[in-house]
Parts: structure tokens; C-alpha cells; sequence
């Protein structure tokens, strides 16, 4: 029997099942059959479980094998996941020091992030690309959640000893995380420099006082902040307790929010008391602050992982939409995957969860994945590759003119959602690589990224590696977000060739927002639209009666033809219920972004300053 007739039977024996229990008002959880408790998942072999009754010598040379081969391989295929089972690894003596390096997630397995207690660092450092040349602008692609972290640097040098050291830029969260006993650097200041650095996320966690150092910029959200000590650009707090206050803005850029209007965290693997293997799913907050956890468990539901399809990179693609037409929920363990046929979640509830970084491919030209007009189905902890075939887009959430069975009470969440055109190979996308239809959606934490640099084979220097670029990585749009009600919570989009994002929903609200434009378009014809010059990195509909934005920043550094011009970093209608807070544009040392908004503030430029921010206040004026 072909692959091609065992996916049409497989295919078609589930969408005889969903038919059949449309008529229901049944969820993933409910279509699946009834939950049997797993206690020993098979979960392969990127995988690795700790117990804290191994010794702590065994764990630290696991952990520094993974990372001698990860601190480097920032294009490869390879992908890890450390977990760890509730109780305490290390000791004031022997303490845990853990590196994460590319592709590595590393969370605890406790239903309360205090359950794992890590005596030591988890430490993200600079990458030397030379003796004199460390920077953290690179380090992508890596997680740390669910444990708490009691900082104890015995053994490390002087510079190091007195604090964890997380340098991380786009793609690297961290989520409920409750660190103590020392402090917390977002820069690594031990290396040789310049140490720049482009981060980052926090949500749901405790942090000590806390040094922002050389991050361009950053979101913290329903987090507690013992203290917080600088700003390079822009820098947005919402809904933390002991966050620093905005009124002096822009000096220290800070954009602090009380409170955050939507959020629902992301969804994490627990063992229980049982032994038996869960998935928390929380539930939606409005208009909250502080963690989750801070009164017990994390407000939600709890599914058995019986209730999902553990998935495996060797796995073919139509078997793993078999099971999700199914009804079953998808866990993706670490790998890649290449996906021919799009995968489609379309019952209400359903989940999608990778651990480490899993990675999916699209071959063929397919949109790899797929969410339709229903609520509260989560995708997170994925990440998504164009092909050398051009698809539509990468993920599409809800479709044009469809049924509307959405909720604000129970909406879908995309969350640590990261998306490739370029990089790793060659890429190509024809229209947005994330594409909203859907209302009563929850974006929280994405970098949607057409590459600026990678393993796409391109030869010569760097502009002659964006003179390839341009005609070989193509994608016209980042983010494109058609529905109504959608919040955006930590929105990083970079380098597409026409608008990076653009808003078209009513009601929207974007709580940070970080852009860089295109490196290469080789000439101003290339980079113009109409009779405007360029594409605004974000635009706001014409036809948008109500948009908030809070803490925003457009990038400018046209490094192939130096002498291009952006006229705008974003374009808005002139509306009273078009509202943007604490933006700005910035030169990084090549192109002109000639006003920040609507004509309004610049130019960013050379002559203006390199790295010189240009900042409004609020648009329109109050």
C-alpha cells in the first residue's frame, strides 16, 4: 500500500469520526478515548528525564555533552529536552550549572515551579565569534520553564560568581521561573565585548534584581521584578509587580502597563504525586498582574497525556493529522519534521505542544499548519520552516469569511511560536508566513523572521550573501492579522520584503512590538510602494476603527544599498481610537527611516546618530 492511499485512509477514516461527533458540542479531550494515566511516556531519545536521586556528577556531564554540541549550531537540526521531576538537583557545595545552548529546552516537571529547585545557574553566555568579538545578537532559539533557580556560583570565576547570566536575543524565553539567591543578568559583561545583545521575554515569573545591561530591548509580562536597572530602547512591562515606572519616558524608555488586558499562558508537561504525566492547560486572565502560581495551582485544566498523540520525527505527516482529526491533542518531541500535507487542528480545546524546540518543515510548498475558526485551540512550543518551495504561509489561524466560533472567554493561544524563511536553507513564502483570520486570539511571544543570514549556500561577503537573498529567500509579509479582538504579546517581526506586520482587525492590541526592516533590497525601486518610499514595518488598516500599541520599535540598517529610504516606521489611520504609546525608529549605522509615524518624528539616519533613537511619545498627541 503507497504512503499516498495509507494517508487518504487514514484521513478519511478521522473525518468519518469528526463528522459524526460534530454534531456534539465535543472537544479534542472528549473526542479522544477515555484518559488511562502514562507514567513512563516513551518520549525518545533527544529527550532526557532527571530524577533527583541521580548523582549530580552524572546530570552535569549529560548536560555539558548536549551543550559542547549545541553552543555553536545555530542552523542545525539537532534538538533537545532536559527535564527535570519534582525535588532538588545540586547542593550549596556541589552546585547544577547548566548551559543552554541552541535547540535546548530546559523545565522542571513540577505542577508549581517551586516543586524543582535547581541549586546553581542556567546560564546563557556570549558567543565568541572572535577573541575580540563576543556578542549575545545571535542566541536564538532556546527555553527554560517551570522550576525555581537558587543562584549559587561556586566555583565560577570572580566576573561570573555573583549572578546568572542569561544573554539571549529573539526566540529564547523564559516562563515560570522563580529565581532567588542572587542576581539576574541579561548581559553577559565577562567577555570581550561589543556584547550586544537583542532579547528578549519573561512571563510568569519571579525575578531578583535584575540587570537589563546591553538589550536593545525587551518584554517582562505578569511577572514580580525585586528590582530592574536600565533601558536601552525600548523596554515593556506589563501587568509586573515592582515594575519601573514610565512616567519619565523617554528617559529610561520604560512602557509599563498595571495590568495586561488578555493573556493565558503557555501550556507545560507536570508529573503529579501519582507518578502519572499531565498537561496544564491555564486558563485566560483579563486585566491581571503577578504569576499564576503565586495561590497554588496555575488556574486551568489538567489533561492526562493520554489525551495526546506523542509524535515522533519519523513519524509521516499523514499520520500525525490522522490523529488530530481525531480529536487527540499533539505533542511534538524534539526534531524536525517534514511536513507534506498541512496539519489541522479544528476541535475546540485542541492542543499543540512541542518540547525542544521541535521544528516544523514545510515540503512541497504545504502550509504546515492550520487552526480553524473554533476556540481555545493552543499551539505553542513550535517552530516553523519554509521550504525551497513557496507556501502560502506557515501558519494560518481561521480562514477568511469562515464561521465565526470564537470566544474571548476561551481564545486560541499561539505562544512561543517561531517562524523561519531562510536561515537554516533556502525559504520561500508568497504571502504572510503567519496569517490571523480568526478572532479572540492570543499572540504571546513569536519571532517571525525572514533570515539576514544562515546556511542557504550563498557565497561572498555579506552584501553579496543579501544580493542573493533578496531574489532567492522571498517572502512579502511577516505577520498579517485579518481578525477582530486579537492581542499580541511580544510581536517580534524582521526583515520581510513589503510590510513586516499588518493589522487589518478592529480591536487589536499589541503590548511590544520589535522590528527590523529588510537588509537588502538592492535599490530604491526595489523598496517602494507606489509613491511611497518603502513599506512602513507596521501598518495599522485604513480601515481600523480601534488599535492600541503599547512600546514599539522600527530598525532600520539597509546594509546592501546604504542610500535607501523608508518613509515611515508606522503607518496608522488618523483615527481617535488608533492609539500608539511610547514608539521609536532607529538607525543601526546604514538606510533612513524618514519620520517615525504618519510624518511625525526623524529622521532616523547616520547623520541623525547611529543607534541614535528617535521616540513619540504618543500618536496622536493627547
Amino acid at each position: 500500500m503507497s504512503k499516498t492511499v495509507r494517508r487518504l485512509l487514514a484521513i478519511g477514516l478521522a473525518a468519518v469520526t469528526v463528522g459524526a461527533l460534530a454534531a456534539t458540542t465535543g472537544t479534542a479531550a472528549s473526542a479522544a478515548p477515555a484518559a488511562q494515566q502514562i507514567k513512563n511516556p516513551a518520549l525518545g531519545t533527544n529527550v532526557t528525564i532527571f530524577d533527583p536521586s541521580m548523582p549530580i556528577a552524572d546530570i552535569q556531564a549529560k548536560l555539558d555533552a548536549t551543550y559542547a554540541k549545541q553552543v555553536d549550531n545555530e542552523m542545525g537540526t539537532e534538538r533537545y529536552a532536559f527535564l527535570f521531576k519534582p525535588g532538588t538537583y545540586g547542593t550549596d557545595d556541589q552546585p547544577l550549572q547548566i548551559k543552554v545552548g541552541y535547540y535546548t529546552e530546559v523545565s522542571g516537571l513540577g505542577a508549581s515551579p517551586d516543586d524543582v529547585v535547581i541549586n546553581g545557574k542556567i546560564e546563557v553566555y556570549n558567543r565568541c565569534l572572535s577573541a575580540d568579538n563576543c556578542l549575545a545578537l545571535v542566541n536564538f532559539w532556546r527555553t527554560t520553564s517551570n522550576l525555581s533557580l537558587h543562584v549559587n556560583g561556586k566555583g565560577q570565576d570572580g566576573c561570573r560568581a555573583g549572578a546568572n547570566f542569561y544573554a539571549v536575543s529573539q526566540a529564547s524565553s523564559l516562563r515560570r521561573v522563580d529565581i532567588s539567591g542572587g542576581g539576574l543578568t541579561f548581559m553577559d559583561y565577562c567577555t570581550a565585548g561589543p556584547q550586544y545583545a537583542s532579547g528578549g521575554f519573561v512571563a510568569d515569573s519571579k525575578l531578583p534584581a535584575t540587570t537589563n545591561g546591553s538589550q536593545q530591548q525587551w518584554l517582562t509580562r505578569n511577572s514580580e521584578v525585586a528590582s530592574w536597572s536600565n533601558a536601552v530602547w525600548n523596554q515593556v512591562f506589563s501587568g509586573v509587580k515592582g515594575a519601573p515606572d514610565e512616567s519619565a519616558f523617554p528617559n529610561p524608555p520604560y512602557t509599563t502597563l498595571a495590568t495586561t488586558p488578555a493573556s493565558r499562558e503557555k501550556p507545560y508537561l507536570y508529573v503529579d504525586d501519582k507518578g502519572a504525566w499531565n498537561v496544564r492547560v491555564p486558563s485566560v486572565q483579563h486585566n491581571s498582574s503577578g504569576v499564576t502560581w503565586a495561590n497554588g495551582l496555575t488556574p486551568g485544566k489538567t489533561l492526562s497525556l493520554s489525551s495526546f498523540y506523542v509524535a515522533k520525527p519519523s513519524d509521516p505527516d499523514w499520520l500525525i493529522e490522522a490523529n488530530l482529526l481525531l480529536g487527540k491533542n499533539l505533542l511534538l518531541t524534539p526534531g524536525v519534521y517534514n511536513i507534506g500535507h498541512s496539519l489541522d487542528v479544528l476541535w475546540p480545546n485542541q492542543v499543540v505542544l512541542g518540547i525542544g524546540q521541535a521544528t516544523l518543515t514545510s515540503v512541497n510548498g504545504a502550509t504546515p499548519l492550520k487552526v480553524g475558526n473554533t476556540q481555545g485551540a493552543i499551539v505553542a512550543g513550535v517552530t516553523i520552516d519554509a521550504g525551497t518551495k513557496a507556501s502560502a504561509n506557515l501558519l494560518q489561524v481561521g480562514t477568511k469569511n469562515g464561521l465565526n466560533l470564537t470566544s474571548a472567554n476561551n481564545p486560541t493561544l499561539l505562544a512561543d511560536v517561531y517562524f523561519r524563511v531562510g536561515g537554516p536553507h533556502i525559504g520561500k513564502v508568497t504571502g504572510a508566513a503567519l496569517e490571523v483570520n480568526s478572532d479572540n486570539v492570543i499572540i504571546d511571544h513569536t519571532w517571525v523572521w525572514r533570515a539576514d543570514h544562515g546556511n542557504e549556500g550563498f557565497t561572498g561577503g555579506d552584501p553579496q550573501g543579501d544580493a542573493q537573498r533578496w531574489v532567492t529567500n522571498t517572502a512579502p509579509y511577516g505577520a498579517i492579522i485579518n481578525g477582530d479582538n486579537v492581542t499580541a504579546t511580544g510581536l517580534f517581526v524582521e526583515h520581510f520584503q513589503k510590510y513586516n506586520t499588518t493589522w487589518n482587525g478592529d480591536n487589536g492590541t499589541t503590548i511590544f512590538y520589535q522590528n527590523e526592516l529588510p537588509y537588502d533590497p538592492p535599490t530604491q525601486a526595489d523598496w517602494t510602494n507606489g509613491k511611497t518610499l518603502g513599506y512602513a514595518g507596521y501598518k495599522v488598516g485604513d480601515k481600523v476603527k480601534t488599535h492600541h500599541l503599547y512600546g514599539g520599535g522600527v530598525y532600520v540598517f539597509n546594509q546592501l544599498n546604504p542610500s535607501i529610504h523608508t518613509a515611515n516606521g508606522f503607518e496608522v489611520p488618523n483615527r481617535p481610537g488608533v492609539k500608539l504609546h511610547h514608539i521609536m525608529t532607529v538607525n543601526l549605522s546604514a538606510g533612513t527611516i524618514d519620520h517615525v509615524v504618519n510624518g511625525v518624528g526623524g529622521p532616523a539616519s547616520v547623520e541623525a546618530g547611529v543607534g541614535v533613537p528617535v521616540f513619540v511619545t504618543d500618536y496622536p498627541t493627547p
